[in-house]
This record gives C-alpha cells, sequence and structure tokens, in this order.
C-alpha cells in the first residue's frame, strides 16, 4: 500500500498535476488525486514525510529532469511539475520539523539587483527543498549588501544567484566582490545561473559553480556539498 501511494505521488509529479482537479498531461486524470491530496493521503497513513520526498517528490522530479534534457518536456512542463513539488512541500515543512529530519544544509537564492525574472530561481529553490536544503529566497533586484546581511544573519553555506540579463549579470561579480570585501567569502560556496551566465562567467568571477538549469544546479550543490569537483 505504501508503495502503491508513492507510485502515484511519483506519477502525478511527472504529470504536474498539483489537485485532483488538474488535467495532467496526459487525458483522463482530471477527478483523480493530484500530489497534494496524495501527500495528505500518505501522511495520514503513517508514511514518513522522508519517504514521501526520496521516492515519491525527488524521484519523479528525476524524471522530469531527464525529460527535460531528452527535450521531451518544455519549460511549462518543468515548472508544472516544480509547483506540484512545491506544494507537497509546503504540507510536508511542519512534518519534517515535528520528525527532526535535518536538512542537508542551507542556501540563501537572490535574482541580482536590476533584474526581475525568477522563474529560473523559483525552480531552483523548489527542486533544492525536494533534495533535502533549507532554502531562504530573497526574491529579486537584490542588492549585493543585502545578500551579504543575509549571509550574516543566516549563515548558510551556500549563496545561488540567477540573472537573465547581460547587463544585470555584472551584480554577480559585484557581489562576489563584497563578499570577500566583508570576510565572508571563505564561508559559503557561490552557485550562479540564468539566461544571460556561462560556465566561463562563472569561473571569471570566481564562482564555486554554474547550473545551466534547476536539475544541474542541484547536482552542482550536491557536488560541493560533498567535497566533489563541480
Amino acid at each position: 500500500m505504501t508503495e502503491d501511494i508513492l507510485a502515484l505521488i511519483k506519477e502525478n509529479v511527472i504529470q504536474g498535476r498539483v489537485t485532483q482537479g488538474d488535467e495532467g498531461l496526459e487525458e483522463g486524470m482530471v477527478g483523480q488525486p493530484g500530489v497534494s491530496e496524495l501527500t495528505d493521503k500518505a501522511l495520514a497513513q503513517g508514511i514518513s514525510p522522508a519517504d514521501i520526498i526520496k521516492m515519491g517528490l525527488t524521484e519523479g522530479m528525476d524524471i522530469v529532469g531527464q525529460k527535460f534534457e531528452a527535450k521531451e518536456y518544455y519549460i511549462p512542463d518543468m515548472l508544472a511539475s516544480a509547483e506540484a513539488v512545491g506544494v507537497a512541500m509546503e504540507i510536508l515543512e511542519p512534518h519534517l520539523a515535528k520528525s527532526g529530519i535535518k536538512s542537508k544544509g542551507k542556501i540563501i537564492v537572490a535574482t541580482v539587483k536590476g533584474d526581475l525574472h525568477d522563474i529560473g530561481k523559483n525552480i531552483v529553490s523548489i527542486l533544492l527543498r525536494g533534495a533535502g536544503y533549507a532554502v531562504k529566497d530573497l526574491g529579486n533586484d537584490i542588492d549585493p549588501q543585502a545578500i551579504i546581511a543575509a549571509v550574516r544573519e543566516e549563515k548558510p553555506q551556500f549563496v545561488g544567484m540567477s540573472a537573465l540579463l547581460t547587463s544585470t549579470m555584472i551584480h554577480m561579480r559585484t557581489t562576489i566582490q563584497a563578499l570577500t570585501e566583508s570576510g565572508l567569502r571563505d564561508k559559503v560556496k557561490v552557485i550562479i545561473g540564468g539566461a544571460a551566465v556561462s560556465e566561463e562567467f562563472a569561473q571569471s568571477i570566481g564562482a564555486d559553480g554554474y547550473g545551466a538549469d534547476g536539475f544541474q544546479a542541484v547536482r552542482i550543490v550536491e557536488s560541493l556539498d560533498s567535497g566533489g569537483d563541480n
């Protein structure tokens, strides 16, 4: 029974169905429980939040990532699945706290100063939460000094910065410089991403990693978290 409901959660993540009213990518699914109803049901049956995340949400998003990289899924499909995971994580967070499950680490994410685009950042935030990290999302159009203040207060292991525009990605460099000047650079790993950004740019400004999309960003964080190379 446990395996059945976790398999249903996984399948509905792949289908991008948040609630029973959602259509999904395949026909005939309207009226069947979505991820939110299934997550509530799993908790009521005594299934642990850790199992729901690992065998339902994460395994589902792994397949979504494979489909995205194979160009079988596009950004709207990925967004629908990420939204389903995000809703499930909101349901699970109070239960995670009660069960004493510790996060893998803390990450601050922000879209840099002058840039109002946040879809990519939001996807990364959801995927990181699903992977077991505590995420503090500062929002968009965030000044370097606001990021510095958040690092001082939150003491994260990682800082993730996003930029869509070539005119705003320069603020990634100034933020890393500000971290250095504040004596905080050696306390955090910095990961950057966004349409305007490249691996070469990441290396040129001294970032620790670059994620071309949300799935790669999670892999980079996990690699850096385990002490591996990016």
